[in-house]
């Protein structure tokens, strides 16, 4: 198949974990996404994430995976990690490098904190290392939209928080048609998620990873704040900070040069 893109689920409990991977390196690159995945997962998604990442495919093996299925109430950023290291063990993954996008950011620290023999390389990106006042303010507001099953203003409100107005003129065109995109059959998924980056506090647990870390962050984050990627620098030792001065939550999408800038940092 194409760029080696593949489809899979791995047993993780009584339930599954869907993955997609796809290049043709031997070195491994976990790839962890935020809070969208609590609308739609990766199944059956390999050619169309694969797109973003041909850089990596040369030495890498991407794998992006999903949180589980069925979610348990009051399910943690901590135990997302615990089966994220679990799924990667019965993949006979042994070593990877780990790319953490926003809530995908705070499981890999959990990762490297609790599972640091699996982690090579470490790239937190958009992240925080808990719940702060901002995250608690947007995330809780998001999670009231979504008990509204109000799919459309979540699908706005997530996005005038998370794109750059230079983006956003060219995106508002879509916003009378945005309701009917990507909106869940039910929002139970996304609500588990939502209430565990809630919950979430690593702070004081960072200076525990030892991996080489770099961090990326936005100065015009608005769904985690700018001093978020500033304190988890201060915590974890030898770690490599840099902020992108006019990108804000999806600077990994918006930036033309994020890419380049994680895969020269692996590969350096």
């Amino acid at each position: 198949m194409i760029w080696n893109a593949k489809n899979g689920t791995i047993p993780i409990g009584n339930t599954k974990m869907s993955y997609v991977s796809f290049g043709l390196g031997k070195k491994v690159l976990i790839l962890l996404p935020g809070l969208s995945d609590g609308l739609a997962t990766v199944d059956g998604k390999a050619l169309l994430l694969a797109i973003p990442y041909k850089l990596f495919f040369k030495d890498y093996t991407l794998f992006m995976f999903s949180r589980k299925n069925n979610l348990p109430d009051n399910y943690s950023i901590k135990e997302m990690a615990d089966d994220q290291a679990e799924a990667m063990r019965k993949l006979s993954i042994e070593k990877a490098s780990v790319l953490g996008v926003s809530e995908g950011g705070m499981i890999a620290q959990y990762l490297a904190i609790n599972h640091a023999d699996l982690i090579d390389r470490l790239v937190i990106a958009v992240s925080a290392p808990n719940a702060n006042d901002i995250v608690h303010s947007v995330v809780e507001s998001w999670i009231g939209l979504a008990k509204l099953q109000n799919h459309k203003q979540l699908m706005i409100n997530t996005a005038e928080k998370s794109y750059s107005e230079a983006y956003l003129k060219k995106y508002r065109k879509i916003y009378p048609v945005i309701g009917w995109i990507g909106k869940p059959k039910n929002y139970d998924r996304f609500l588990i998620n939502a209430n565990a980056i809630l919950n979430f506090d690593c702070f004081n647990d960072l200076k525990k990873i030892i991996c080489p870390t770099l961090i990326i962050g936005g100065e015009a984050d608005q769904v985690v704040g700018p001093m978020a990627s500033y304190e988890m620098h201060e915590q974890i030792k030898g770690s490599e900070l840099y902020m992108y001065k006019k990108f804000g939550h999806a600077a990994y999408e918006e930036a033309n040069d994020f890419n380049k800038r994680v895969f020269e940092f692996l590969v350096s």
